[in-house]
């Protein structure tokens, strides 16, 4: 049987530890690593070892019973989530490592809400019960206050079976069970299967605890786990699986790891990704920390790396799979490249492009006219981290300019645009209904164009190229969001009309229906939750209100007080040190990323950044025309009325 299982949690609780002793526990390695003496099995990175922390999602492989595990260990450093996230999206089950002294940190809300979203059966491990401080029952309350009531103690199990008392939990959640508890009683192996059931559709969250540096209640854990947890992979099916990570080997050969969700892949054998590209599996490799071997096939239920795919991304299906996996942490910041001089900057180009290959939330953006490379980043440690693999890697001496909040832009009033392209033997139309969409869904399209109009195909082109790339809005420049588009007709000419075409006539649309409407700049928010001593609330309650943020009425408990609310990623982002100082390390900050909404000091924002909206080259708002076979160009203002087609909305 084969299970995925990834380690997670904020920084320090002692994951990559906990990873080391099921290694070492199940005779995966031999020797235990540790952090601090920088020789863990799964931190084999240069950077990791020197850091102390883990910036990769590598994996180990573990034989044990009947199953073979796939073991995630992931970046507990909220820079690096979305390395973090994207490794969730293949796991089987997950453990979420609490450490007993510190208890629910920031970045483990976050963690756990991606388990939530992602349906990943979890299990928690509380750590560090060695540690002066160490409080589990507290720890449990938190938990059951803040994750689920669902929580349940499995170090009560033992080889004779589950406790009466485990039993007794799980029947209280389900009628059916109850009424058989009350009937049959706990002498049944039925217990145990139901319990499985319930976990893998996460109706119950197990936990233990014990102290993965002293080895304490970890091969009891694990014993536990492996009991608790199946899977159901088939490889009597079509080949189906996901891309969930690319790397480039020292010889520069690109790697594309896949999670098989059914079937088997042959080295030679081709495989459909992407949007219908097709190329041959070359090397089929399992990988044990930096180690592989080559293989022959790929299973169902198994995690390896394949050579062959020159363009696959992190998120494709491959073979049957169709669905592309989307990731909801995304980078707030943006920053600039800054190099030495006499550096080329379009041969450093390419190297940021295979870091953007094997980190897609980089999004990696050159501008040719400033001759500038920009990339999208989490905070500053990740950038320090950047700077470092630049230089081991293709021994580039780099440094990033100050990181700058990503700012977006929408409408607010609803409004048509009009495209016609037509320089001499071109020709397209396109007009489009532009109205504001639901907040941080992003840009949404759909077609009432009669294909009496304009044909299926045509339509199609049309929406290929809203998204094949970001839209650029008005106010400074920024990324388009949240605009609900509405394809209302549209013109081609039997023989004129060439690719492309249409991809003129729909972006010269857009920007034409953007300058009608009345246009938001939008910046990116945390939600918050601050627990501070009461006497320490008044402070924080000014302090939100400073940063132009929002609060819910704050909930007291004994001598605490717990703030919640929602404020701008530009004026909170410090205020973590700001908490540290004033409560002396006592108060605790959870940030989770809440999406983008209206900007609080737009106006300074578009006066700074200093966008001339007629000077983009990648757009222009006016259409372009044919007369005495030529082609005119003619201003936006003015190219409503001399539209070919009959329907203007």
């Amino acid at each position: 049987m084969n299970k995925t299982m990834g380690i997670l949690a904020h920084v320090d609780a002692g994951k990559t530890t906990f990873s080391e002793q099921l290694l070492y526990h199940t005779n995966s390695i031999k020797k235990r690593g540790r952090v601090d003496h920088q020789n863990a099995f799964l931190d084999s990175h240069l950077i990791e070892k020197q850091r102390g922390i883990t910036v990769f999602a590598d994996q180990g492989i573990i034989e044990y019973g009947d199953s073979t595990y796939y073991l995630i260990d992931t970046p507990g450093h909220v820079d690096f989530s979305p390395e973090m996230e994207r490794a969730i999206q293949v796991m089987d089950f997950a453990i979420i490592i609490i450490s007993a002294v510190e208890g629910i940190e920031g970045h483990t809300e976050t963690v756990w809400n991606l388990l939530k979203k992602h349906q990943i059966p979890t299990f928690f491990f509380i750590n560090k019960m060695d540690r002066i401080g160490a409080a589990v029952q507290h720890v449990l309350e938190e938990i059951r206050s803040q994750f689920t009531i669902d929580a349940c103690d499995i170090s009560s199990f033992n080889d004779s079976g589950m406790s009466e008392e485990l039993i007794e939990f799980i029947a209280e959640r389900d009628e059916e069970l109850l009424d058989y508890y009350m009937d049959k009683g706990y002498q049944s192996a039925l217990w145990m299967e139901k319990m499985q059931e319930m976990i893998v559709s996460s109706r119950l969250y197990p936990y233990a605890y014990g102290s993965a540096l002293q080895d304490n209640g970890i091969k009891q854990f694990f014993d536990r786990f492996d009991q608790l947890t199946k899977t159901t992979y088939t490889k009597d099916e079509p080949f189906a699986g996901m891309v969930y990570k690319i790397r480039y080997d020292e010889a520069g050969t690109r790697i594309t790891f896949l999670k098989a969700i059914s079937g088997t892949l042959h080295v030679r054998e081709e495989l459909t990704y992407g949007n219908g590209e097709v190329e041959k599996i070359t090397q089929i490799r399992k990988y044990n920390g930096n180690q592989f071997q080559q293989v022959n096939e790929g299973l169902a239920g198994e995690l390896f790396a394949v050579t062959g795919l020159t363009n696959a991304v992190v998120g494709d299906g491959v073979g049957e799979m169709q669905e592309k996996a989307v990731c909801e942490l995304v980078p707030t910041l943006r920053s600039k490249v800054v190099f030495e001089a006499g550096i080329n900057k379009k041969d450093a180009l390419k190297f940021f492009r295979i870091l953007e290959a094997e980190d897609p939330s980089l999004q990696v953006t050159w501008e040719e006219k400033q001759q500038n490379i920009h990339l999208h980043v989490m905070g500053k440690i990740q950038l320090e981290v950047l700077q470092e693999i630049v230089l081991e890697r293709f021994s580039l001496q780099v440094n990033f300019d100050q990181p700058e909040i990503l700012y977006k832009e929408t409408i607010e009033t609803k409004t048509i645009g009009y495209g016609h392209f037509e320089p001499l033997r071109h020709y397209a139309e396109v007009h489009l209904q532009l109205e504001p969409g639901k907040r941080n869904e992003g840009i949404t399209f759909e077609s009432a164009c009669h294909s009496d109009d304009l044909s299926i195909a045509n339509q199609n082109l049309i929406l290929q190229h809203l998204f094949e790339r970001d839209h650029h809005g008005l106010l400074t420049g920024s990324t388009l969001t949240d605009v609900k588009v509405t394809l209302l007709t549209g013109r081609a000419h039997n023989k004129h009309t060439h690719g492309g075409d249409f991809r003129e006539a729909t972006f010269r649309a857009l920007r034409q229906g953007l300058e009608k409407a009345q246009n938001r700049l939008l910046e990116p928010y945390y939600f918050f939750k601050i627990k501070v001593d009461i006497e320490q609330m008044g402070k924080v309650l000014a302090d939100v209100q400073m940063a132009h943020g929002t609060f819910d009425t704050p909930e007291t408990v004994d001598n605490k007080a717990m703030i919640t609310g929602k404020v701008p990623v530009a004026t909170f982002m410090e205020y973590s040190t700001i908490l540290a100082s004033f409560t002396q390390g006592k108060g605790q900050l959870s940030l989770t990323f809440a999406g983008y909404f209206p900007c609080h000091n737009e106006q300074e924002v578009i006066d700074r950044l200093g966008y001339d909206k007629n000077a983009d080259p990648a757009y222009t708002s006016s259409s372009i025309f044919c007369a005495k076979g030529a082609g005119y160009t003619v201003p936006w203002e003015e190219a409503e009325e001399m539209m070919h087609c009959l329907q203007k909305g």
